[in-house]
């Protein structure tokens, strides 16, 4: 009998879809025990029991509807996301078309914003539905082209070669001291062919075409209207950007501390860019970039992956967080590869510090337009240095895969990008306070050994004057600026980029001041074409001090490679300092004077209690056509025509020196 119920208690498996309860756990015989036992607790036993079962039932029909939910958004999570982004669309499209509509001219940025990016989505979605499709057509051309590329590409050359003639000898006839800085360039190239590891493994592909993509880039951004408004454009949008930096400094710091105190005024910059960088590498936004211009360097140079993203890395952050990008594959670089590595962090500066350069007056526009040059003359300038002999692991290799940032969302991507920034902050500014001085120091021991010999006077910055102000005149300076600049290059190779910045904005406040030039013996300030080359020459991390830093960086990601990574960084150095130097020759060479205007127009309405760059260069305009006869003062060309040049020329005494002032 006790064998006939086990059987009929067995479950099986239609049991379990019926979802019948197990008798092994049913309660029913433990309860008709209890009551025949005559056990008080047993009624409370089972209400307990009944009221968690109506609780779980309760439960789960609440829970229904938001599963249910979840399981649609899942089932539908496509159509869904089309809808969204549909709907986000023509939310954006209602609000561009306002914007338009409203004040054109206002919403130009918006517009031109819009149209780059409504390019790439198009350009994506072509590339994904039709690329195939296109490139199977365009292959007979390709092949064809393929053919007649041995002769074709002497005829291509050949045409450059004589268009570029052409150019610069109309362009330099008007102003033949762009020569010079022309000479200069092509100094440069042949003193770091003198310099090549080996001379006969060059790759003239990579030469070419990295200081040809660095003079269009130039020419563009320096001679075409739309290149000189976009880069202006951009400077100006970045110095608004960082003048947000005021309203977290402020509240930390107070008003007083960052409109007086360097370091306040400054340095917090550094932790308000490195923190937007963060953001932007958290969205994946710096990838995106880098991927594409390191895209355009491959194809054109013929270079690797690796050293090219690194180097296309180096235009927005610094010398050892570029080579976190390709940091899997630097175990099995060649020394070329590593050689360009370094090279591209010696010839750039960190978007970073940028920000801290254009908050001392720096022109933005030449900062931006210095560090996107440097890019592919960095790489063509690494291949001649130190050609490839290895075979390289990642020749032909289509893509390198980019490591993306380990934050889980954007507000932790913000707060490690302020963080990050403390170390760096902390080592600009111990470097600041160590190099001026130990700057001040050397000055001190120079005077006293000068003073044992007669020589009154003699400093680091003295003896940088004399020893590269060849260098200077060179790269396309005046003769009378090349001492400054030859100086302020000194302590960017010798000390770092920050100090020689620092004392570069103190000359051009100087300048737009309206200063006399000489004080006595002294240069107050150097020409705007000066401060233009200057900029440029500064704009790299290739100092001294660096070497250190590079190494540390790079030795940390593959320590096995130590006595590699030695023997290639004094070669990166000088290969960075002198592109730098060549990006300043370029500078020179596509310099266009700044046009001062009708002086009388703006002395008929300028307030002469206050001086200017203008004020002062229409000064000796007016002291220049001053003509001082038997006593009599009279005045030439256009500013005989004036009744007010006498008056004017009165005003201008009172604040410059000149022989007409006498009368």
């Amino acid at each position: 009998k006790e064998l006939l119920e086990m059987e009929g208690n067995q479950i099986t498996l239609a049991s379990l879809d019926k979802g019948t309860d197990n008798p092994a756990f049913n309660f029913e015989g433990e309860k008709r025990h209890y009551e025949d036992c005559g056990d008080p607790c047993s009624e409370s036993q089972e209400e307990r029991r009944e009221g968690k079962g109506r609780f779980s039932s309760y439960c789960r029909k609440a829970l229904q509807p938001a599963s249910k939910a979840k399981h649609f958004c899942k089932a539908h999570a496509k159509v869904l996301r089309r809808v969204i982004l549909g709907l986000l669309g023509v939310a954006y499209l209602c609000y561009f078309i306002a914007a338009c509509y409203l004040n054109f001219q206002r919403a130009l940025a918006l517009v031109v914003m819009t149209a780059v990016v409504a390019f790439f989505i198009c350009w994506g979605i072509f590339k994904k539905h039709c690329g195939a499709k296109v490139l199977l057509l365009l292959r007979p051309i390709g092949k064809c082209f393929q053919k007649s590329w041995q002769w074709l590409k002497w005829l291509l050359w050949v045409a450059l070669l004589a268009g570029l003639i052409v150019w610069l000898a109309l362009d330099t006839g008007r102003n033949p001291e762009q020569l010079i800085s022309l000479g200069g360039f092509c100094f440069l190239v042949l003193f770091l062919f003198a310099c090549s590891k080996h001379h006969g493994a060059v790759s003239w592909r990579a030469v070419f075409w990295g200081l040809g993509l660095e003079f269009l880039l130039g020419l563009f951004i320096l001679r075409t209207t739309p290149g000189i408004q976009a880069f202006q454009w951009l400077g100006d949008q970045i110095q608004y950007f960082l003048g947000y930096t005021t309203a977290g400094s402020s509240f930390v710091f107070g008003n007083t501390l960052i409109e007086e105190v360097f370091a306040f005024q400054t340095l917090p910059i550094i932790v308000f860019f490195s923190c937007v960088m963060s953001i932007l590498y958290y969205l994946g936004v710096m990838q995106w970039l880098i991927l594409k211009i390191s895209w355009l360097l491959q194809v054109s140079m013929g270079t690797t992956a690796t050293e090219t993203l690194s180097v296309a890395g180096n235009i927005f952050v610094g010398q050892t967080e570029a080579p976190l990008l390709i940091r899997p594959y630097l175990a099995d670089m060649t020394l070329s590869e590593i050689h360009a590595v370094m090279t591209g962090g010696f010839s750039t500066i960190a978007g970073s510090v940028m920000g801290a350069y254009i908050s001392f007056g720096i022109d933005a526009a030449s900062l931006i337009a210095a560090s996107v040059m440097a890019a592919p003359c960095a790489l063509a300038m690494a291949k001649l240095v130190y050609p490839e002999v290895e075979e390289s692991k990642f020749k032909g290799k289509a893509s390198i895969r980019l490591a993306s940032g380990e934050e889980r969302n954007i507000l932790e991507a913000a707060s490690n990008g302020a963080a990050a920034s403390v170390g760096l902050v902390a080592n600009i500014a111990a470097n600041l306070i160590a190099f001026l001085a130990v700057l001040e120091f050397i000055n001190a021991t120079l005077r006293w050994f000068g003073e044992m010999v007669d020589i009154e006077g003699l400093t680091f910055q003295v003896i940088c004057s004399y020893v590269l102000m060849p260098v200077a005149f060179l790269m396309g300076a005046d003769w009378a600026d090349s001492p400054l600049v030859a100086e302020l290059l000194g302590i960017k190779i010798f000390l770092n980029e920050f100090v020689a910045y620092q004392q570069l904005s103190t000359y051009k406040k100087n300048r737009l001041m309206g200063l006399e030039e000489w004080d006595g013996n002294r240069k107050q300030w150097i020409s705007e074409r000066a401060e233009s080359i200057t900029t440029f020459a500064l704009c790299g991390f290739a100092n001294l001090s660096s070497i250190g830093i590079t190494l540390g960086g790079l030795a940390s990601m593959v320590p096995q490679r130590k006595g590699d990574l030695a023997s290639v960084v004094l070669r990166a150095l000088l290969t960075g300092i002198c592109v730098s130097m060549l990006n300043a020759c370029l500078a020179g060479l596509l310099h266009v004077p700044t046009e001062v205007g009708d002086c009388a127009v703006f002395f008929s309405t300028t307030n002469f209690s206050l001086t200017s760059y203008t004020m002062y260069t229409c000064c000796k305009q007016l002291f220049a056509s001053s003509v001082l006869q038997n006593g009599t003062l009279s005045f030439t060309g256009s500013w005989a025509e004036q009744a007010e040049s006498l008056l004017w020329l009165t005003e201008c005494c009172g604040h410059y020196n000149h022989t007409s002032c006498a009368a």
